[in-house]
This record gives structure tokens, sequence and C-alpha cells, in this order.
């Protein structure tokens, strides 16, 4: 006699009388469910937060502090005069998008990381320590204190040489491996 598949009514007693659940969880009692057919796969249990975007999030925020603390120490550490080309924030959003390029051939050629590293290293930490923000409010005050020149030049400056950091960062980091594979 072959074996027999139980019926809905068998595996999950009252699914008529019970709401068909909202969120489908993979746990053996869903699985023998499906499997007799119980329209209501779902476990009772409540979704936890942490199954979906909780994590991002966290890991987006906590790398977020972390790269604008940096950013807010370099700026500490180098102040401008006002009027004068704002070298700090041009060295700090050069250097962050070399890394950015480092760090995505690493994770995308070299090494399968956790889901949750590219949010905190590549959207949190370098996502706070260069900045787009700050960029845009040194050129408005260049040309407000009457120094046009000097922000058209760093407005030019800043794009050439981060998108110049970028290429050779990811350039260089795809001879380094691929010498190394040598």
């Amino acid at each position: 006699m072959p074996p027999t598949v139980p019926t809905c009514d068998e595996v999950c007693p009252g699914a008529r009388a019970r709401r068909v659940g909202e969120v489908r969880h993979d746990s053996p009692a869903s699985r023998a469910r499906r499997r007799a057919g119980c329209p209501r796969t779902a476990d009772p249990r409540p979704a936890s937060p942490w199954h979906g975007q909780a994590p991002v999030v966290a890991m987006v925020s906590l790398g977020g502090a972390i790269g604008a603390t940096a950013r807010y120490g370099a700026a500490r550490l180098w102040p401008v005069e006002t009027g004068g080309f704002p070298w700090t924030t041009f060295w700090v959003n050069v250097i962050g998008c070399a890394v950015i390029g480092v760090f995505m051939v690493v994770i995308t050629d070299v090494w399968a990381a956790h889901r949750l590293v590219r949010p905190f290293f590549g959207t949190g930490v370098l996502g706070g320590f260069t900045t787009f923000s700050t960029y845009a409010v040194d050129i408005q005050k260049l040309v407000d204190s009457g120094h046009p020149g000097t922000g058209l030049a760093y407005l030019a400056a800043t794009l050439c040489a981060a998108l110049t950091a970028v290429w050779l960062a990811v350039t260089a980091t795809r001879r380094a491996l691929v010498r190394r594979q040598r």
C-alpha cells in the first residue's frame, strides 16, 4: 500500500476557521501544510523585522555614523580658511572614491562577502565619509564670498579627480588580482 499524504485538516486542524496568514515562513509545519495542500501555508508566528530590511538599514546607519565621524575628524584636523580651496573635502571625496573602487572589485571579483558588508561599508562608511552635500555647500560659499573662480575650479577638480580615482583604483586592483593569480 503506497504511503498516503495527510490532508489539510489532519496537518492543520481548524485551518478553515482561521484566517490565511500573510507571511510565508519555511518551517517544517508550513512545509507539511503545503504538501497536504493546505490553503493556510504561513506560520502563525509574526514576521520578525530582522527577516526584511531592518538589518540593512541598521548596517547603513552604523557605517554612516562611522564614515561621517571620520569626515568630521578630517575637517577638524585640516581646517580650510574662508575663501580658500576646500582641500579637506576635496581629498576626502577623492580618497573615498578610490576606496570604493577597490572595495567594489574585491567584493564582486574576489570575495563572496556577507550580504550586509556592502551596505555597511560601501553605502554606510564610504557614503558617510564622502560628501556631496559639503562639496555643494563649499562651492556655494566660495561663490557667495566673491571667489567664483575658486568655486568653479573646485567643482571641476573634484569631479575629475573623483572619477579618475575610481577608475585608477578599479584598474590597479584588477591588475593586482591578475598578477596574484599567475
